[in-house]
């Protein structure tokens, strides 16, 4: 029998030349990739029974759209004869000062679409999106135009672990009822994956939904992992890690959703070149050479990733188009061993980011899974507890402050304060042309809370003011979930986060154990808005334009649409 694929195509990280598709086979085999007179091959490595290539086509050229398409031993397994949708195509990045346009989003737990599903959940926003890129596609015979994007940034909560949907808990409770007697010793939760095979199914079904993985084929993806890709509040403080340790199954738990996490996620976000440095890549393909399974090497790697958490670098870096952006891990690298030493970023991360926190770019982004401005009452809230678990009025509090943490998720920036700080200041000292030729804007895009915003920001009188605001526009931009609407409840709690009376309280519980002035002032421009969207940022020349699109149900085909909100401009027209 011929070997197929059991996952994607994916086209992940591209350049101006070159395009990464990344794809899991039902077993080994040498996979190739062509796109016209390109093509490139790999063998494929196994990690855990699972079968994987990353293929990096090279000598295309920059702005270009390419039908490909992807052999296995020979045989041809993309794209499907029957499918509804254009060709995939390999895009690769304009050339620099050409416009850009990032999509992005977060959070999307995948359903049925049942009327049940998209009761709770909502709309599949990034479904909508594929087909209406398709439907735009298919009018145009070939590449959308102005609605073609230049890459999908998918900024955390790619699969839901620990809540899954019947399907997946279906699966895991049979695949469970058959496993070896010694996986039992674990403990494993129910409802929640444990092992690297059930990472790899709730993978699978996470993205082989048809208008969902036609569109991972077919536009550039770079990704993150946010705390549902492990369990809700991953890496909170030192007594949730340590909590966590003491559960019998959570360090297979933790190895495995990294070590999938770097197979599924994060190898395809480097280009071949950063691969070949990445040691244990190389140890992945020398056990391939030597027909050996990798999964001891990738669980190893996994584990000192865990506990030894500044180990490993997991953000990355990425020219697009004259513009510089940051793809920034907050959550594995967190030192939160001292509660009053906290870092959410860890030293290697803060210094990394420190060091491209730099002007001489067209425009700065930062994307970054938790918020980096929340809305005011939160922001101070968080600042407040933080500062209650580091002891502020004593340590009978300590244990009630962190129960509250836990309780209301307050471990986002804001709850990190000396990291806030530090990169706020940047940005000060990069709107003035400290750091660097000041660039157009500075724009923080970030998911995580289930409801989409505009957040403008400027510098306080703590850092000088209208006098250290410089040119550049900081903004947060929020855009979440993708498919994972928040109940009524939560929407009305959320609103009221936004309004001035909660946010002067929690000014006053902020000053009252002494956290400092922030070196930035922000206020909600746009928004909340509740529902399930997708967000899509314009860069040309300096100009920078931002805009939402929202998941609707089309009552006559049942299938989802998108719904866009209006424009909202971030700088000026750039001179024509």
């Amino acid at each position: 029998m011929a070997t197929g694929l059991r996952l994607g195509p994916i086209l992940r990280k591209t350049t101006e030349t070159t395009a990464t598709v990344w794809v899991e086979t039902d077993a080994p085999g040498t996979v190739q990739v062509r796109a016209g007179a390109a093509a490139a091959s790999a063998e494929t490595f196994t990690v855990h029974g699972h079968h994987y290539a990353l293929c990096e086509v090279g000598g295309l050229a920059p702005d270009s759209a390419e039908p490909y398409t992807v052999e296995v031993d020979g045989e041809r397994v993309w794209p499907p004869a029957s499918s509804p949708h254009p060709p995939s195509l390999l895009r690769t990045l304009p050339a620099s000062g050409a416009p850009v346009r990032l999509a992005f989003g977060s959070c999307r737990t995948p359903t049925d679409h049942s009327p049940g599903a998209v009761a709770r959940y909502g709309p599949d926003a990034l479904r909508a999106y594929a087909l209406r890129l398709s439907g735009r596609r298919a009018a145009a015979g070939g590449p959308a135009g102005e609605d073609e994007p230049t890459a999908l940034l998918l900024i955390g909560d790619q699969v839901y672990a620990d809540e899954l949907q019947p399907r997946m808990a279906a699966h895991l409770a049979e695949a469970r009822r058959r496993a070896p007697k010694e996986r039992a010793a674990a403990a494993p939760p129910d409802g929640e994956v444990v092992f690297y095979d059930e990472y790899a199914e709730l993978y699978r079904q996470t993205w082989t939904d048809p208008d969902v993985r036609w569109l991972l084929s077919t536009v550039p993806s770079l990704m993150l992992f946010d705390d549902h890709d492990v369990r809700d509040d991953w890496n909170t403080s030192g007594s949730w890690r340590r909590d966590m340790d003491a559960s019998p199954w959570w360090r297979q738990r933790i190895v495995s959703g990294l070590g999938s996490y770097w197979v599924y996620q994060h190898l395809g976000n480097l280009t071949a070149a950063q691969r070949a440095e990445d040691p244990l890549f190389a140890e992945v393909r020398r056990a391939a050479a030597a027909g050996r399974d990798a999964g001891a090497e990738v669980d190893a790697a996994a584990l000192r990733a865990h506990t030894e958490p500044q180990s490993t670098l997991w953000s990355h870096e990425h020219a697009v188009g004259g513009s510089r952006v940051l793809m920034v891990d907050a959550r594995a690298s967190r030192d939160v061993a001292d509660d009053a030493d906290r870092s959410i970023l860890g030293g290697p991360g803060g210094a990394w980011l420190d060091e491209r926190l730099r002007g001489g770019t067209g425009h700065l982004i930062v994307a970054t899974t938790l918020p980096f401005l929340l809305p005011r009452a939160v922001h101070h809230l968080e600042g407040w507890n933080e500062a209650l678990c580091a002891g502020a009025w004593g340590g009978r509090l300590r244990g009630f402050a962190e129960r509250l943490r836990r309780a209301l998720d307050l471990e986002h920036w804001a709850a990190f304060r000396r990291s806030f700080d530090a990169v706020a200041g940047a940005l000060v000292q990069v709107a003035a042309g400290e750091r660097g030729t000041p660039p157009a804007t500075a724009l923080l895009l970030s998911g995580d809370v289930h409801f989409s915003y505009l957040a403008r920001a400027r510098p306080s009188r703590a850092a000088g003011g209208a006098a250290a605001a410089g040119r550049t526009v900081i903004a947060q931009l929020t855009s979440s979930p993708l498919c994972n609407r928040l109940p009524g409840k939560l929407r009305r709690a959320a609103w009221l986060s936004t309004r001035r009376t909660p946010a002067a309280a929690g000014t006053v519980m902020a000053r009252s154990v002494g956290v400092a002035r922030s070196p930035l002032t922000w206020g909600l421009d746009e928004g909340p808005w509740f529902g399930n969207a997708v967000a899509t940022l314009l860069l040309d020349g300096g100009r920078a334009e931002v805009h939402w699109s929202f998941a609707a149900q089309d009552r006559d085909s049942g299938s989802p649409l998108l719904e866009d909100g209006p424009v909202h401009v971030l700088t000026p027209p750039a001179p024509r």
